[in-house]
């Protein structure tokens, strides 16, 4: 008698894997400070685009304020371009694609980026975190982000913070099959 081969079973979810790629994205980052993955999904699970925080295409990262205190001017928050961002400017098909896609992300959009995804026609966002903590370590639930499941609200945007209690992922990328 033949004995059957069986698929494995511990293999990533969807979720695991589209965060993954999100995570993975973020490592490309130069922010010392957060470094933010974006991963956009359509219906039928296939990757449309990615993205990172990062500086604006031809600001030289040397050259790029990093900082998160001082004056407006000289920190990242008048420049960098942020993860969900560049995810919608680097997808390269049609408006029709992003529509009703899912974008996957490691922290909740701005509400600078949740008008960019209710724009776009996104209709999920999937995320690890919604929270910042503040200098005393408390995480506290920025304005921009209540902005943003405001208008995720009104405008019929889904949003849910992925479960992944369970869930370890560690890559090595010096393993060989």
């Amino acid at each position: 008698m033949k004995k059957l081969n069986k698929a494995r079973t511990d293999y990533l979810s969807w979720d695991e894997y589209f965060m993954s790629i999100a995570k993975l994205s973020s490592m490309r980052s130069k922010d010392p400070s957060t470094q933010v993955g974006a991963c956009i999904v359509s219906n039928d699970n296939r990757i449309l685009s990615i993205g990172y925080n990062g500086a604006p295409n031809g600001f030289s990262d040397v050259n790029f304020p990093w900082s998160r205190e001082g004056d407006m001017l000289n920190t990242k928050y008048a420049y960098v371009c942020h993860a969900e961002m560049n995810a919608i400017l680097n997808y390269r098909g049609s408006r029709h694609e992003l529509e009703h896609a899912k974008i996957y992300v490691d922290l909740f959009p701005c509400n600078e980026c949740a008008k960019l995804i209710i724009q776009a026609g996104i209709k999920e966002v999937i995320y690890l975190s919604d929270s910042f903590k503040d200098k005393d370590g408390v995480l506290r639930e920025t304005d921009a982000v209540k902005a943003s499941k405001r208008m995720f609200n009104e405008c019929g945007v889904t949003f849910h913070e992925i479960n992944l209690s369970t869930s370890k992922v560690v890559i090595d990328l010096q393993k060989r099959v």
